[in-house]
């Protein structure tokens, strides 16, 4: 799924959000920076520290010290407040990109799970048929099983039963994680991806610490 202009607003947004954030607590952020042990580990504690993913925590520490000065923090502030108007009516068209009553857990072997990834095959594959599936999820199988992968599935806490919707993909190759997500045709330009996307990003992170995620379009 190519990342859509609403996408890159929202996510424009978060990193400016983060980074007047880390100015906010600079002292607290640069404590964290000099005490920790690689770059891996001060992503992941900055990420704790700002209640900030690691796509965000990593523009803090690739901030420069030159963005310090408080015209420069003047002129985040004025992006993020730009950012917001923006946003006020993108999420109207898009309600669910905020990630609210939202989840993702790893992919099961339960009907719902292999019906919803027989569509993922048809659709993305051309190829619905027994064998493909089967072959596909094997795969799936066995990274989890060695540890160099994790599929999970996007669901939708909002109604009376969780909704499955689509599912994220890491795949770990060296130490980069390929990320991939789907989304059901169904659930699609409603924000389901944005959510999708954003939750991967700390999910995989905590699966796969010190790994940099890289987020493949289109999925």
């Amino acid at each position: 799924m190519a990342t859509t202009n609403h996408d890159k607003v929202l996510d424009r947004r978060e990193i400016a959000a983060a980074l007047l954030r880390a100015l906010e607590r600079r002292h607290e952020v640069l404590d964290v920076i000099v005490e920790s042990k690689d770059r891996g580990d001060a992503v992941a504690k900055l990420a704790s520290l700002l209640d900030t993913d690691e796509f965000c925590a990593e523009a803090v520490l690739n901030l420069p010290f030159r963005r310090l000065t408080q015209a420069e923090r003047k002129k985040i502030r004025e992006e993020l407040d730009d950012l917001d108007a923006v946003l006020q009516w993108t999420t109207a068209a898009r309600p669910y990109a905020t990630g609210a009553h939202f989840r993702l857990r790893p992919i099961s072997h339960s009907a719902a799970d292999t019906a919803l990834f027989k569509q993922r095959c048809a659709d993305q594959l051309g190829d619905d048929s027994d064998e493909r599936v089967e072959s596909e999820r094997q795969r799936g199988t066995e990274l989890m099983d060695d540890e160099s992968g994790m599929w999970l599935v996007a669901e939708d806490l909002s109604g009376d039963e969780p909704k499955a919707i689509g599912f994220a993909f890491g795949e770990l190759t060296g130490n980069e994680i390929d990320v991939r997500i789907w989304v059901h045709p169904e659930f699609r330009k409603q924000g389901y991806g944005t959510a999708t996307l954003k939750q991967a990003r700390s999910e995989l992170a905590a699966y796969f610490p010190g790994s940099t995620l890289i987020v493949r379009t289109p999925a």
